[in-house]
């Protein structure tokens, strides 16, 4: 099965001690700074592309999961957080210091695609500036905005001007002329299609898709700010929920309590590690519910057949998950520990509500393959149109179904196991072909996996010794774990890697609580599957995507 990964001989792909990776990186490393997670390294502001390339092709860590950056009494700070495609267990953190006056760094978007927008958001909020960035400006805020929100200077009370610029065609000086198609066309923000509150600037040349540009921070709600303003054991928990809001609730709990639970040493018990599991495959199946029936929506306009069908199968999720957790969608359910109680009562009664749930779920699946997968003209729409090569993928950071749809088999579930899934019994699915169709694929097939867990799930906590039915661990009512502790934390959400970075300062509150976001990632991937397509095909590669705009702008 394919929980073990196959053998690779490629000397990069080869673990190598913190000592022999600065051997290897010899003067550019200024410093060790080692954090929870991963070996840390100091370097210079103006060796980040070299340090970044030695590591990544020598070294083998191709994959940039975060930047993260923040200020300090004496420095600015980014943190690139690298891992492993073939083994994200292996990681490492390249710490970059930039003068507190002159907060100057090389940018890595030469080495890594995807810091693009991870510097663009540094930068908006903090103030960091990025050497040969190809486009530092904004991103979550206008351009007229004054001032880095998250800086220490920042003064909340100065009225901000916020103006709307005329948008400018950057292929003619006009809109369209009578020499030329080109047009400039803007789709959204407020548009069903796009998934949220999205606006694509379009260059059209005909009716060829030459560039597109997502445009973002409309719904930016400042949880990471909230974050820090918040206790690590009653007041963050609540807040996960709302990042992709839709319908996976527990898997964001899930990735704020690896981290603070790692950050804190606070070991969960067997018992409540089979609970979150079970949940947190309800939730994907409810999350990949929702993309199959907004995917079908948005390609072939199939609203009463295969929306209603896919909402209704969700529903049915809904009604599980609310028995369990006692809410529809904010659930709140986990704890640092554990999860705030057990099983509704009567047990049998929930066990067999979950049953036949399972038990009619194929029956669907089927349905919805004859209904969408064997529907030609959705196969018209999507079969070979979206194309994401895996090397692109990987570039930009992608995961999730996104990339398993262009077959980087990399689930963190098996390849960084956590909760109690190196003990059941499933398998990672991927899709050789790149494109609208596979991800929307593997995301029917996931559906079956994670039926699979829960019933296993449900199997165990049948037979579970009453007596040893233990939901929490025994955690301080006060948690400050140590001054400058730094950790990073990921698990496999519905749509891909997501994970919390912290740094603690000896409070109960952390004083930095940075959010990586699949959607954010995944997002940057639109221009490379939607130039030379045409506008269907936009939107076709956009719902495949699968994004949540509460989680790209956080």
């Amino acid at each position: 099965m394919s929980l073990e990964r196959p053998d690779t001989t490629d000397d990069a792909a080869l673990e190598r001690t913190p000592d022999e990776l600065e051997e290897l990186l010899g003067d550019l490393v200024v410093k060790r700074d080692d954090h929870l997670n991963a070996p840390g390294f100091v370097i210079r502001p103006d060796t980040v592309q070299e340090t970044l390339s030695t590591l990544k092709e020598q070294a083998g860590y191709d994959h940039l999961s975060v930047v993260s950056a923040q200020e300090y009494e004496n420095r600015y700070e980014s943190i690139y957080h690298l891992k492993k495609f073939d083994d994200p267990t292996q990681e490492v953190s390249v710490v970059v210091p930039a003068d507190k006056d002159d907060p100057v760094s090389e940018s890595a978007e030469p080495v890594f695609r995807t810091a693009d927008w991870h510097e663009r958001e540094a930068y908006d909020l903090i103030g960091v500036e990025y050497d040969d960035h190809p486009d530092l400006r904004r991103i979550l805020l206008p351009e007229t905005w004054q001032g880095h929100p998250l800086s220490m200077d920042y003064d909340k009370d100065r009225p901000q001007i916020a103006t709307l610029p005329e948008h400018a065609n950057p292929l003619q000086e006009h809109h369209k002329d009578s020499e030329s198609d080109t047009m400039f066309l803007n789709i959204g923000p407020h548009h069903p299609a796009t998934h949220g509150v999205l606006h694509l600037k379009t260059t059209l040349d005909g009716e060829q898709v030459v560039d597109v540009e997502p445009d973002i921070g409309y719904l930016h709600r400042c949880e990471e700010q909230m974050a820090q303003a918040g206790t690590y054991r009653h007041q963050i928990m609540p807040y996960p929920d709302r990042w992709d809001y839709i319908s996976a609730g527990l898997l964001n709990e899930w990735a704020y309590a690896r981290a603070a639970e790692d950050l804190a040493e606070i070991e969960v018990p067997e018992y409540a590690q089979v609970i979150r599991t079970m949940g947190a495959e309800m939730c994907r199946i409810a999350a990949h519910m929702l993309a199959l029936a907004t995917f079908a929506l948005d390609v072939n306009g199939d609203f009463t057949a295969t929306f209603m069908y896919a909402i209704n199968d969700r529903e049915r999720v809904q009604d599980l998950l609310e028995d369990l957790t006692g809410q529809r969608l904010m659930f709140n359910y986990f704890r640092l520990g554990g999860v705030v109680w057990d099983l509704p009562e009567p047990r049998e009664e929930f066990f067999s509500k979950t049953r036949d749930f399972l038990d009619q779920l194929p029956e669907s699946v089927e349905e919805y393959h004859n209904l969408v997968t064997s529907n030609e003209i959705f196969q018209m729409r999507t079969i070979d149109t979206g194309i994401l090569p895996p090397e692109v993928a990987k570039n930009y950071g992608a995961t999730g179904p996104v990339a398993r749809g262009s077959g980087v088999d990399y689930d963190l579930r098996r390849d960084d196991p956590y909760g109690y899934y190196d003990e059941l019994d499933w398998d990672v699915v991927t899709e050789d072909g790149c494109d609208n169709f596979s991800r929307l694929l593997v995301r029917m097939r996931e559906v079956e996996e994670s039926a699979k867990i829960i019933e296993q799930c449900v199997d165990l906590l049948e037979d579970w010794p009453e007596e040893e039915r233990n939901i929490q661990a025994n955690v301080p009512r006060t948690l400050r774990p140590d001054d400058d502790a730094e950790i990073y934390r990921a698990v496999e959400a519905a749509k891909g890697e997501l994970g919390i970075y912290i740094r603690s300062d000896g409070t109960d509150k952390p004083a930095r609580f940075k959010i990586r976001s699949p959607c954010f990632s995944n997002l940057q991937t639109l221009p490379e599957m939607a130039n030379g397509e045409y506008i269907p095909d936009v939107i076709a590669a956009l719902g495949s995507l699968d994004i949540v705009l509460g989680e790209v702008d956080r």
